[in-house]
């Protein structure tokens, strides 16, 4: 736990790629496998399932240290983070590391022993920063998925009397499910690939789909022979760069494919041994999500793996993301939800064939494969992404123009002779969004932000005026530079109204410029609206509130 605690501490202090990457080398090889195989799951991007909620943690924290509830609830605004706050409190409390596992009990008012999971997973009751991480989660935190109150009280108390600061607080993160590591899932692809010696594409496969961390799952990824054995992982997903200026850059347009930018949940099909699986670009399995598509997915020929988008899809053309998201997150899809949001695979690329990897083939040959496939297995919910033939740039141009009439985001410009490569690699694939909606909002509510902004109220509300009033519309927290974030995190403190927990409601003052990406109609928001992708573009100090937009603007929007 000291380990990775030190790792947590060197990545989150650092914006240095190089210095990330060699603290991550250094702990991949001096960590027990099992270990390691815990912080890779971190790394990644993975989390446990909350264990404990939050607000237990803060009444636990309360009562273990006889803090009064409103001066914690005023440490916590200051701090911006509960973990944080339980962690620098409990090091500011004089404990007795007695305590660890003892709790008062006896009638003559001795401590009275409470066994804790730790003594039947081999772990001794001291030095229980020394604990090996992956005996830690899989020998103590675990086990309180089905543990009662008391005994995660007992467990979780218990650490925190024998833990440093920095270990509390990674704890507090763990079993709230909230533990984030400042890294991407590619950096830690590439220290790892570094001690193992490599290709950090072999390692991204190899890591792609569920996994459960071990010692021995560790030390398959480092084997160079290692043998892919398990028939339903995907590839990993290549992404496009956005282009931020005008395609001619590019140069000749006949070495370029034009398709659509759909706007669905991008997925790879895979169609092994029998059986299909349905996988989100964010490694989650949606096979039981989509059972509308299972009939396509069993024509498919065996040994193939397409990739594309999951859309719904009616009368030949794809209709809007906000009919898919009636769907996504349901626990039980009827049959009327199925009827209005019917679902079907765009294909746009070809993997695999006949259990052959095709990923090193210029993307004209798999498209050429991908077509007579896709005519072959002739289901009606499996269809092509046809290219936009558009034959200059200019022409494309306008073609793009009409995206939002289509109900795509916009253009994907692909090189024709490219390899199907692991990640956002520049130069070969490019999204050619279309401009954002935009409205100018008044900063109504914020409250503290998450990472390295946890401390500053950087996680901001928006309002538009509604017959007078400002109506919230819209939550944003990326778009501003830090020192803009510093300005107005000291400005929020000094002008709040209000104050509900960690939210404060503001001085109506400022006027921010909003981007986002779609709208649609929503009986869950107040105002009867939700935005996708909502992101700062500028701060307005040129403008006042009264100037800002209004909520009849932002329906037009949705008509038009």
């Amino acid at each position: 736990m000291r380990r990775f605690a030190a790792l947590y501490e060197a990545l989150d202090s650092t914006t240095s790629t190089n210095a990330k990457v060699a603290a991550m080398v250094a702990y991949f090889h001096a960590a027990a496998p099992a270990d390691a195989a815990w912080a890779l799951y971190f790394l990644s991007g993975r989390r446990l399932k909350r264990l404990i909620t939050p607000r237990l943690l803060a009444v636990w924290a309360i009562e273990e240290t006889g803090t009064p509830p409103w001066l914690f609830d005023e440490s916590s605004g200051v701090v911006g983070d509960l973990a944080e706050t339980v962690a620098l409190l409990l090091d500011a409390v004089p404990r007795r590391a007695a305590e660890l596992f003892s709790r008062p009990g006896r009638a003559d008012g001795s401590l009275e022993p409470v066994m804790l999971p730790l003594e039947s997973a081999g772990i001794p009751k001291t030095g229980a920063a020394d604990l090996p991480l992956a005996g830690l989660i899989e020998g103590l935190l675990l086990p309180l998925r089905d543990a009662d109150e008391a005994a995660k009280r007992a467990a979780v108390t218990g650490l925190w009397a024998a833990l440093g600061v920095r270990e509390t607080f990674l704890l507090n993160k763990l079993v709230t499910g909230e533990l984030r590591v400042g890294v991407s899932d590619t950096l830690a692809v590439r220290a790892l690939s570094i001690r193992a010696g490599l290709a950090p594409a072999v390692l991204s496969h190899r890591l792609m789909g569920t996994w459960t961390p071990g010692a021995a799952l560790f030390e398959d990824l480092l084997r160079p022979g290692a043998s892919e054995t398990d028939h339903s992982q995907p590839y990993p997903f290549f992404l496009a760069s956005p282009l931020q200026e005008a395609p001619d850059v590019l140069g000749d347009r006949a070495l370029w494919l034009a398709e659509w930018k759909w706007d669905g949940i991008r997925a790879q099909l895979v169609r092994r041994q029998g059986t299909a699986w349905l996988w989100s670009r964010g490694e989650e399995l949606i096979t039981d999500r989509f059972p509308d598509l299972h009939d396509l997915a069993r024509a498919l020929p065996d040994g193939c793996v397409l990739d594309g988008e999951v859309l719904a899809f009616a009368h030949g053309a794809p209709l809007p993301f906000a009919v898919l998201q009636r769907r996504i997150g349901r626990q039980k899809l009827t049959p009327r939800i199925l009827a209005e949001a019917p679902a079907a695979f765009m294909a746009y690329d070809l993997l695999e064939e006949n259990g052959t990897d095709l990923r090193t083939l210029p993307l004209h040959e798999r498209r050429a494969r991908l077509k007579r496939l896709v005519s072959q297995a002739a289901q009606e919910r499996l269809t092509l992404s046809a290219p936009v033939t558009a034959p200059s740039w200019e022409a494309l141009a306008a073609e793009r123009a009409h995206s939002r009439e289509r109900a795509v985001e916009g253009l994907m410009l692909k090189k024709l002779d490219s390899a199907y490569l692991v990640g956002r690699k520049r130069g070969d694939w490019w999204k050619w969004k279309i401009d954002p909606y935009t409205i100018d909002a008044v900063l109504l509510y914020a409250q503290p932000g998450s990472g390295r902004r946890a401390t500053l109220l950087s996680d901001l509300t928006f309002g538009l005026w509604d017959a007078g009033v400002l109506v919230p519309v819209a939550k944003a927290y990326s778009g501003l530079t830090d020192e803009e974030v510093d300005a107005l995190d000291r400005w929020i403190r000094q002008h709040t109204v209000e104050r509900f927990g960690p939210v404060r409601h503001v001085e109506p003052v400022h006027v921010f410029e909003l981007h986002f990406e779609g709208i649609a109609e929503s009986t869950r928001h107040k105002s009867g609206i939700a935005v996708r992708f909502p992101r700062i573009a500028r701060w307005r100090i040129d403008k006042t509130p009264p100037e800002a937009d209004t909520l009849a603007a932002l329906r037009a929007m949705i008509r038009a």
